[in-house]
């Protein structure tokens, strides 16, 4: 196998594929990226065995074939070389990397070790705008678990609703719920939100098709395709958790609320809530640390309701704001004891439910 290419294109699709890899891998192979050259054309996969990143280059092909190397050293290395045209030749047990005068010589890994990738796809994709989906996800995705112990919290539920696609992630602090218009799903599938955060720096938000199968979601664009295991497991039942109307009902500036919890952050930091106490004209914000002191200020919305104090974890409750699209907050209560319900003026397709720190 030789190449010739660019280097920040070849280095840009070594690490898009490279994001897949797992660092902590105990099967050297999984370490690697697979390069397959044919007709003037690169094709990288890498892959931890739960998820696949297979990308694409147009090169300078001076001949096909096939090798597997390194995945973070060839990577860094070809950036680390001097800007213009970078060589890449696999023989002998080595792959050499040269452009410009630099030249790394790395150990070849065997292509046979590779594992298989299937890339055959349901029947069945559905056509999205891979701007639009890549936007809905980091919206929904601060609200999926990290904790691997609980891995049906790890993953974000894709469900057909009322024609369209809804997004759904839970910690079980809080709830993020995204719909989707335009569009068509059917079923429903929980897939990892590890491998989804990567999806636009992987394969880009170009126009993208979306395959849920029964055991792996793929993501395809021109760019390249990312495939993800489904997680085998019921979603919680998050739909009795969304009341149909809250009698309390606050207005308030994004900005405002964002700068006013970033700054009661400081007092707080992560274990103290914040305290809101919401009442005609807006609300009071505050932060009490025995050791440390307390922040109060004030800001002005329109409120509707009983007066009441309610407390929420600072960065929850910053992530759930600083996701929201519109200049305006609404923040919906029924007491101080039942999750909040954050989303935007005019904008229901977002909804952001929160639970509260009882004090």
């Amino acid at each position: 196998m030789r190449i010739r290419a660019e280097r920040d294109d070849l280095a840009d699709v070594l690490t898009r594929a490279g994001r897949a890899v797992g660092s902590r891998s105990p099967l050297p192979i999984l370490q690697g990226l697979l390069c397959e050259v044919e007709s003037g054309r690169l094709q990288v996969t890498g892959t931890d065995n739960e998820v696949t990143v297979r990308t694409y280059l147009e090169v300078e092909g001076l001949e096909d074939g096939s090798t597997v190397i390194p995945a973070k050293l060839a990577a860094d290395a070809v950036r680390k070389l001097p800007t213009g045209a970078v060589s890449m030749t696999a023989s002998d047990g080595e792959v050499e990397i040269t452009g410009n005068g630099p030249r790394f010589r790395l150990r070849e890994l065997s292509v046979g070790d590779f594992p298989t990738i299937d890339d055959k796809l349901p029947a069945e994709t559905i056509d999205v705008v891979g701007e639009t989906l890549v936007k809905a996800l980091s919206q929904v995705g601060i609200a999926a678990s990290g904790d691997e112990a609980r891995p049906t919290l790890t993953g974000v539920l894709f469900e057909e609703n009322d024609g369209g696609l809804r997004l759904v992630a839970t910690d079980s602090y809080r709830l993020a719920v995204r719909d989707v218009l335009g569009i068509g799903a059917t079923g429903s599938k929980l897939v990892p939100y590890r491998a989804l955060r990567e999806l636009g720096r992987t394969i880009g938000n170009g126009p993208m098709k979306v395959a849920l199968g029964d055991r792996e979601a793929a993501f395809i664009t021109d760019q390249g395709r990312l495939t993800v295991r489904i997680i085998d497991a019921a979603f919680p039942k998050y739909r009795q958790l969304l009341p149909e109307s809250y009698p309390n009902r606050l207005e308030v500036s994004r900005t405002s609320l964002l700068d006013a919890v970033g700054r009661a952050a400081l007092v707080a930091e992560d274990h103290i809530p914040v305290r809101l106490n919401l009442h005609e004209g807006g609300v009071e914000l505050s932060v009490i640390r025995q050791e440390v002191g307390q922040e109060t200020e004030h800001i002005e919305g329109k409120y509707e309701g009983e007066e009441m104090t309610i407390a929420f974890n600072t960065r929850y409750l910053t992530e759930g704001v600083g996701v929201i699209d519109s200049d305006t907050v609404i923040l919906e209560t029924i007491d101080a004891l039942k999750p909040g319900l954050l989303h935007g003026v005019g904008d229901e397709d977002f909804r952001y439910l929160l639970m509260p720190v009882r004090l």
